[in-house]
């Protein structure tokens, strides 16, 4: 398991302006409230048991996107309502993704994020750099690592496992809370390649 100082030395890598993605689609209605695009970022530390993307768990570069272009993707499709920011784990991108929630907050668009540390963590002095920033932003947080032994497989969960909480930062969502983590979504991209995503947060490149 990399050390924090391990991984802030990986993340010097990343150019500013940039973030470093595992995983984007424009289009989704199973990770989150409405129809909203969905960002998959590179780089988590915990190597959690049963984890639905480790994939993600590598700090490496894997795809170098451009703030100011992904914001412009995201707010170009018209039946987007907001975006939601998975991983990985996205507080580990916290400034990059900060910025990027700003840009599309101010198109009109609200913000979500999961993510492994909790709601206290995150408020805490030890959090990761920028973590703050990208809080106030939130419109929803889902926290807490996914914890195999307490898993939830339920079309009424939002939820993937019992520890797991949904933080309702702005009041206009409070009664939309009504996605499950056990749906399953699949895109069909131009090029014949499939993007499986939505069952427990899981993301398929195949």
């Amino acid at each position: 398991m990399a050390t924090t100082t391990e991984i802030l030395s990986a993340l010097k890598q990343i150019p500013e302006g940039y973030l470093n993605i595992m995983g984007y689609v424009d289009k989704s209605e199973v990770n989150g409230p409405g129809c909203r695009a969905v960002v998959w970022v590179q780089g988590c530390p915990r190597e959690c048991e049963g984890c639905f993307n480790p994939a993600s768990w590598e700090f490496e570069i894997n795809q170098l996107v451009a703030i100011d272009q992904l914001a412009e993707d995201i707010i170009k499709n018209p039946e987007n309502t907001g975006v939601t920011f998975s991983g990985g784990e996205p507080f580990w991108q916290a400034s990059g993704l900060a910025s990027l929630a700003h840009k599309v907050k101010a198109a009109g668009l609200n913000v979500m994020a999961f993510t492994g540390f909790t709601l206290k963590e995150l408020q805490s002095e030890s959090a990761p750099p920028g973590s703050q920033k990208l809080l106030a932003e939130l419109d929803i947080l889902i926290d807490g690592p996914f914890v195999q032994s307490l898993a939830i497989n339920s079309p009424l969960s939002p939820v993937s496992s019992r520890n797991q909480k949904v933080h309702v930062f702005n009041p206009e969502f409070k009664d939309q809370i009504s996605w499950a983590s056990d749906q399953i979504e699949v895109h069909i991209l131009k090029d014949g390649d499939r993007i499986v995503t939505g069952y427990q947060g899981w993301l398929e490149l195949t």
